[in-house]
């Protein structure tokens, strides 16, 4: 069953594909702002994958995040989501990313519950 405080934490380990330069998002060797963010996504998606009916799924629709530090090769990044308010299929999250104690990023993301065959047969 949804509900509020369900929560998630998903885990990487920094390396030459998720780094800026890699993703095209900047041009040093240090964890991309949009991987962090997928990173954020996961830990929301898992957080109420196994409290959704059967064959549903959730899709993203906004995340808004700072990202305050940078994140090194070989660096072990951690993004842990939170369930903070349900609306009928409207999810909202506050996440945040951390390398350790270090907090990296925070923010909020909104996911929407969805058929899955339903909303592929829409494509």
């Amino acid at each position: 069953m949804l509900q509020e405080g369900l929560q998630h934490t998903s885990q990487l380990t920094v390396d030459d594909t998720v780094t800026a330069i890699a993703m095209d998002s900047g041009n040093m060797p240090v964890l991309a702002t949009p991987a962090m963010m997928a990173l954020m996504e996961n830990a929301a998606m898992l957080a109420v994958a196994d409290h959704l009916p059967q064959g549903c799924t959730t899709v993203g629709g906004h995340i808004a995040s700072s990202h305050l530090k940078p994140s090194r090769l070989g660096d072990t990044v951690t993004a842990t989501a939170t369930v903070t308010r349900i609306d009928g299929k409207k999810i909202e999250f506050k996440v945040e990313a951390r390398c350790g104690d270090t907090l990296l990023g925070e923010g909020t993301h909104l996911r929407f519950v969805v058929d899955q065959e339903k909303f592929m047969s829409r494509l």
